[in-house]
């Protein structure tokens, strides 16, 4: 059975925490998150996990509630500000994405409670360490994939005719994303932008746009899951300023996202995501 430990106006639990100054540190950290969703799309989720582990001392299945907390709803408000370009969200593919969350989502819950934190951590680590990899060495158009037979045939304009099999196809990578983001707490961005690519082939800046809506839907599914299977209560005080920090940093990444190159924000974030990957992994097994 699990017991809390004391904690502080926020939520915090006063013996774990690292910081002298709590507040600002979810604050801070929420911001960082906010900055990287809104500036690739869905990277954002990747980070939030380890900083409030490390950076705040909450436990591992905390942290994994909060950030799914706060990474669906600063999606869900990122989605809202691109949509007012037309065109730009595509609603129905994220929807369908979204779907396959919901039914991935309890699954991963109920296996992130069956596993030991370290082996979570471990296990999480090398997810990151492969994401920022694939990412160091993927291109960043849809043109360059080669998998054809994988993507849903063109309408008007260029835009992806949604058949049932084209459906099935988002359902699907939407499913795996759900049962990854119940496990690890993320919003799944890392799978979420090149499934859209490879099934819609749209261009990277649709697929960035639209991720938020699958990222919303999947993240709020694991939420409910791991509230549901876990019955413990979310650390609103923390919570929210976590969520008002990410809030901000999405309003700032979405204006300055179109004034740095693709291919420098995707290098930047794989790199940020490969160190991070390492620390992880050498945190875990030298100092757990």
């Amino acid at each position: 059975m699990w017991t809390a430990c004391a904690r502080n106006a926020i939520g915090l639990p006063r013996r774990r925490a690292t910081l002298t100054d709590p507040v600002t540190a979810a604050l801070i950290f929420g911001i960082l998150v906010g900055l990287s969703l809104g500036l690739t799309g869905g990277g954002g989720s990747i980070f939030a996990v380890p900083l409030l582990i490390y950076g705040l001392g909450l436990p591992l299945r905390d942290a994994v509630i909060i950030s799914l907390a706060v990474v669906g709803t600063t999606a869900l408000f990122g989605a809202a500000i691109q949509s007012r370009r037309p065109g730009l969200v595509l609603w129905g593919a994220g929807a369908m994405l979204g779907l396959g969350g919901i039914i991935g989502a309890p699954i991963g819950a109920k296996v992130g409670m069956a596993l030991p934190d370290s082996l979570t951590l471990l296990l999480f680590s090398l997810l990151m360490f492969v994401i920022g990899i694939r990412m160091l060495r993927a291109g960043s158009s849809a043109a360059e994939i080669p998998l054809s037979w994988a993507t849903c045939a063109r309408g008007e304009h260029g835009l992806p005719r949604f058949t049932p099999t084209c459906g099935g196809k988002l359902i699907a990578a939407g499913t795996v994303t759900g049962i990854l983001s119940g496990i690890f707490g993320v919003g799944g961005g890392f799978l979420v932008v090149p499934a859209l690519m490879f099934v819609t082939g749209v261009s990277i800046e649709r697929a960035l746009a639209t991720s938020l809506v699958g990222i919303a839907l999947i993240s709020g599914a694991a939420f409910a899951s791991n509230i549901f299977f876990e019955a413990r209560a979310l650390p609103l005080g923390l919570t929210l300023v976590f969520l008002l920090g990410a809030l901000g940093g999405m309003i700032a990444g979405s204006r300055f996202k179109h004034r740095l190159p693709a291919e420098t924000l995707r290098r930047i974030f794989a790199v940020s995501v490969i160190t991070l990957a390492l620390v992880i992994a050498a945190k875990t097994v030298f100092f757990s």
